[in-house]
């Protein structure tokens, strides 16, 4: 008799990063659909969904009503590190445990949270390793008005010059703008070696297409010249970026198709699907042959885990790292490099990454 365990679902089916919320979504179903039909759980897992549309004010209440209300007490969900840093007094409130799915700026290790997608030593440092003997030290940062584009461009500015370079510019948008015209005029006139586009949803598509027309009269703002860098966009946004995405470079843990021996490679359409599988395959092995378990703290839960894929100091997860451009409609992987554990604060020690080869040139 398998044990029926209520499992908390809290992404936004509508708003500026839905795409990226039905990518998580649907990671999240494949997996509880995987665990329940796999002989060698004894339990089975029960969705329970809330949908905040976008609201960053819904995400608390929401996931207060999923802790409370029902029997769940692990919650996988939250695009923006916005939400997510709004349901953490929540779930230190009522016991719960929130599974974060998503790419983030790192400086974080909550008790209540544990992090399955990539943090800064797995994305923003190896992709300026790689760019800087590529392109240039030279670079624009572009950033949607929030703790994502605040702490991306710190760190990026930081490394910029520490390592002799400079940052031309700096720019912020509101989530959802799309008024980029300033912000494409400022790189015209600075002409930078390469942008870091920390922008999200409609912000993101618009200065792809205004920069993608800025190409088509200067050669000098083309990928081969100039390209924009992203440490969070994937596949499940190609939909709205269409052709102006050819030449983006982007890093992250998984690409549609790519065999890095990461939970689920090979069959997800983004590494956001993939991270998401990730948690809830993680989790119902940590619960399984467990009864009551789904009750205990996050420190307590984790102890049990031995071989598993999540470092119990920091809840953060061992990543492998890709780099890769899109090149003819999809993401062509560039750079390769070996598994790499999470570390939000950067307190370890670093190797530079392998520098390139060759050039991409459009």
């Amino acid at each position: 008799m398998r044990r029926r365990i209520e499992i908390g679902l809290l992404y936004s089916r509508s708003g500026s990063y839905a795409l990226i919320s039905e990518a998580c979504r649907t990671g999240a179903l494949a997996a509880i659909a995987a665990v329940n039909a796999d002989p060698e759980m004894d339990l089975s897992l029960v969705p329970v969904e809330r949908d905040p549309g976008g609201n960053v004010d819904l995400y608390a209440p929401l996931c207060d009503e999923i802790l409370r209300q029902t029997a769940a007490r692990h919650v996988v969900g939250c695009v923006t590190s916005w939400s997510r840093k709004e349901v953490i007094p929540t779930l230190e409130n009522a016991g719960g445990t929130l599974w974060y799915a998503v790419p983030y700026e790192g400086f974080e290790a909550s008790d209540h949270v544990v992090y399955t997608h990539a943090c800064p030593n797995q994305h923003l440092l190896p992709l300026l390793d790689w760019v800087f003997p590529a392109y240039g030290r030279r670079a624009f940062l572009s950033g949607s008005n929030y703790i994502w584009g605040w702490e991306m461009n710190r760190l990026a500015r930081e490394t910029i010059v520490t390592a002799g370079g400079q940052v031309l510019g700096e720019r912020y948008l509101p989530i959802g703008t799309r008024d980029v015209g300033r912000m494409i005029e400022e790189i015209r006139a600075t002409a930078p070696d390469f942008i870091l586009n920390s922008l999200i949803g409609p912000s993101s598509y618009a200065f792809l297409a205004a920069y993608r027309d800025l190409g088509r009269t200067d050669a000098r703002f083309t990928p081969g010249a100039c390209p924009v860098l992203s440490c969070n966009m994937t596949e499940c946004e190609m939909p709205a970026m269409g052709d102006e995405s050819e030449g983006l470079i982007a890093a992250g843990p998984y690409f549609r198709g790519a065999k890095t021996g990461w939970a689920g490679a090979g069959k997800f359409g983004s590494s956001h699907e993939a991270a998401a599988f990730a948690a809830v395959r993680e989790l119902a092995r940590l619960l399984n042959g467990r009864p009551g378990a789904e009750l205990e703290p996050l420190a307590k839960l984790l102890g049990h885990g031995a071989g598993g894929i999540i470092d119990r100091q920091t809840h953060h997860t061992t990543l492998p790292v890709l780099i890769a451009q899109v090149r003819n409609g999809r993401f062509v992987v560039v750079e390769s490099q070996a598994a790499v554990a999470g570390d939000p604060y950067l307190t370890h020690p670093r190797v530079e990454a392998r520098a390139p080869g060759l050039r991409v040139v459009s």
